[in-house]
């Protein structure tokens, strides 16, 4: 009886040191005990590292400037307005609450300049501003900023304007941010309006503004660079933040802290997990030439077929990456006109048969629809080889 008194004791006193270990490494990956929700991404492959109720609809205040200023990136894109173009403040810009530069009603600034404004000081005047210069009036852009996240398969958020000012029906959840943020990084020198810890506006003038970043982490967290704050007494203290460190970029997001404080350090426990835990490893830079892709009816016969963003592996830090196979697939029957950055296929990369990657291969230029007289000429195999 002692030997199996003396053995039961030792079991229970193993089986404790085994339940203690695994709550510590519970704990240990706990890393927004302190939020409503959380979610921590990698960039480039969208893979979830961390998450906390990442599908609760909630307030996400001044985090929706992450969507107005994804729309105000694709607008620039696609040569809607220029960063140098002067913008004239109504009188409905001019009166929003809240975080603002205090634009005057008839005030002209440029598209950077505005940005600029809202990616740093989360200014609800300027957001207003670009968005009526883009879209005619704030409602008309609202309802692009719901059809973008509809696009972007996000199925938990609705906007009800473009700053995040308290609105009924106005939620989105820390997945579709993520996402949103994700889409936004495609866009890369949009970190050189958000990792500005400060920036002046109006500098010539008596009327100097001092901006301000409400993100303090580009400051005090080596490689953050982005994203936006958000605040309101409903939402409570929230940030998505991104950062990049070896070569890795990824995205942290925090809904409804209690405290600034604590948002910042939920953050930052994230951000030090993901770059203490994983590793990126590079396969293709953005734009990367990987096939051609034939286009009928059009000024020209061919296109070239690139990456519409950086593609990466992840991995655990010290884990191998070896065999790894790429698949691409071009669509077929594709028909001019085609503009510069249509998905015209995808790349696949697998280990072992597993899906790793699947991203979009875009068109590396525009293509026309061709003239009569090209296809005219076509037809009777007398068009140029240069064409």
């Amino acid at each position: 009886m002692k030997k199996v008194s003396t053995m039961f004791i030792a079991l229970c006193f193993i089986l404790s040191l085994y339940s203690g270990s695994a709550f510590a490494e519970e704990k240990k990956t706990e890393l927004a005990e302190d939020s409503k929700s959380a979610i921590l991404i990698e960039r480039d492959t969208g893979t979830v590292l961390y998450e906390k109720n990442t599908d609760e609809k909630l307030s996400p205040a001044s985090m929706t400037k992450i969507m107005t200023m994804l729309l105000i990136m694709e607008a620039i894109d696609s040569e809607k307005i220029t960063m140098d173009e002067k913008v004239t403040t109504s009188e409905y810009a001019a009166s929003m609450g809240g975080s603002q530069i205090f634009l005057e009603p008839g005030e002209e600034m440029t598209v950077k300049e505005l940005l600029l404004a809202v990616a740093i000081g989360s200014a609800n005047d300027a957001a207003v501003a670009l968005a009526e210069k883009i879209s005619g009036s704030e409602e008309a852009f609202v309802d692009r900023m719901n059809d973008r996240a509809k696009e972007l398969g996000l199925k938990n958020t609705h906007f009800q304007n473009t700053t995040g000012l308290p609105a009924e029906d106005h939620y989105s959840t820390a997945y579709d941010m993520a996402m949103m943020s994700k889409e936004l990084l495609k866009h890369e020198e949009i970190t050189d309006f958000t990792k500005n810890y400060e920036a002046y506006l109006r500098e010539d003038t008596d009327n100097k503004f001092w901006l301000v970043n409400t993100n303090k982490l580009v400051k005090f967290y080596p490689g953050v660079d982005g994203l936006k704050t958000g605040f309101t007494s409903e939402a409570k203290y929230c940030l998505t933040a991104t950062a990049k460190k070896d070569g890795m970029r990824v995205i942290a997001v925090v809904f409804g802290a209690p405290t600034s404080k604590s948002r910042n350090a939920q953050i930052t426990k994230m951000l030090d997990y993901s770059f203490s835990q994983y590793a990126t490893h590079p396969l293709y830079e953005k734009g990367e030439i990987l096939d051609k892709v034939k286009v009928s009816k059009g000024d020209k016969k061919e296109i070239k077929a690139v990456t519409g963003e950086h593609v990466s592996v992840l991995t655990k830090k010290g884990e191998k990456l070896d065999d790894l196979t790429e698949e691409i697939r071009l669509h077929d029957h594709i028909k001019a006109p085609v503009k510069k950055g249509d998905e015209v296929g995808f790349l696949k990369v697998k280990k072992d048969d597993k899906q790793l990657v699947e991203i979009p291969l875009v068109a590396k230029e525009t293509v026309k629809k061709a003239s009569w007289w090209q296809l005219y000429k076509r037809s009777f195999g007398l068009f140029t080889k240069t064409d």
